[in-house]
């Protein structure tokens, strides 16, 4: 059974950082991309951004790119978000998933597996 639980989340002032972290285990997690998502009070769930099984490809969502970075150990069974400028409209319920494909995919139905998210508030 593939597990993923995500650390790292909390309140932070406009213009701070955060490092968020997804800890997967029950799959062979190298072998599929992983996503982090958000999904604001009362908003669709939407995507952050997305790295490629061997860590050769990301892309990320207009709104956080140059700010955001997604980085993984495969080793260690761990995707990261690096978020740093944060800007109040940031604030969110954070989700990292297993995607379907090894290649970076943005759609949020080929992510099959997801956490139960992390909050991250930025106040301005």
């Amino acid at each position: 059974q593939v597990q993923l639980v995500e650390s790292g989340g909390g309140l932070v002032q406009a213009g701070g950082s955060l490092r968020l972290s997804c800890a997967a285990s029950g799959r062979t997690f190298s072998d599929y991309a992983m996503g982090w998502f958000r999904q604001a009070p009362g908003k669709e769930r939407e995507f952050v951004a997305t790295i490629s099984r061997r860590r050769l490809t990301t892309y990320y969502a207009d709104s956080v790119r140059g700010r955001f970075t997604i980085s993984r150990d495969n080793a260690q069974n761990t995707v990261y978000l690096q978020m740093n400028s944060l800007k109040p409209e940031d604030t969110a319920v954070y989700y990292c998933a297993v995607a379907s494909t090894s290649g970076v995919i943005t759609v949020l139905r080929f992510y099959d597996y997801w956490g139960q998210g992390t909050q991250v508030t930025v106040s301005s």
